[in-house]
């Protein structure tokens, strides 16, 4: 290949690759100005996804771009916060795939937070011994470990695990089998000392 050709096809490459690293940039910006600097989310109805595992935080974002998932409207909570009201459907309508995969990659390689909050320490052992005996052979090390692509429960705001609990219970969000199973016999005083236990782990 001739010199100049070589040089030429360097340089778009290379502005090319800085404007998506830019783009990436304002993406991730903006989902910081919902769930928080770096992922980590001050609001308990926002999840904190830095440090969750780029499996999980990509599948929800295809599910989010489906519109296979209860999108609920929400304010920006830092940042520019008179802009209008979004949700996460219409934030995942026009990522491409790899969008979905460089975002998932920037918060896995980041440092999952627990969300420092109240909780029932008259419960926290019954919903360690739910959780050890249904929970854990899916999300192991007390629902710690990111590599087991499951989320992160432990430490994530009770609020939020609550929705997803009522998601689950009214058929708005999918599950796997297994766990459908032992979701759909959970009792309330059940979800309330897993919920306890979650919250306990900071």
């Amino acid at each position: 290949m001739p010199r100049k050709c070589a040089k030429l096809l360097s340089l778009i490459f290379f502005c090319t690759s800085a404007v998506m690293a830019a783009d990436l940039d304002e993406v991730i910006r903006e989902c910081n100005d919902c769930h928080g600097d770096d992922g980590v989310s001050e609001w308990a109805d926002v999840p904190t996804i830095g440090g969750v595992s780029a499996f999980v935080v990509s599948d929800a974002l295809y599910f989010y771009r489906d519109k296979e998932r209860p999108c609920d409207e929400s304010k920006f909570r830092q940042g520019d916060t008179d802009r209008p009201a979004t949700d996460m459907c219409a934030v995942a309508a026009d990522l491409s795939d790899d969008d979905i995969d460089a975002i998932a990659e920037h918060y896995a390689e980041l440092t999952f937070k627990a969300a420092p909050q109240e909780f029932d320490a008259s419960l926290v052992d019954e919903g360690k011994r739910i959780h050890d005996q249904e929970c854990e052979n899916c999300h192991a090390d007390s629902a710690r470990d990111p590599e087991e692509d499951a989320g992160i429960l432990a430490g994530q705001w009770t609020d939020y695990l609550r929705e997803q609990f009522e998601y689950y219970e009214a058929g708005k969000r999918s599950q796997p089998e297994k766990m459908e199973a032992k979701v759909s016999v959970l009792t309330d005083a059940d979800k309330d000392a897993l919920l306890s236990f979650y919250a306990s782990m900071q």
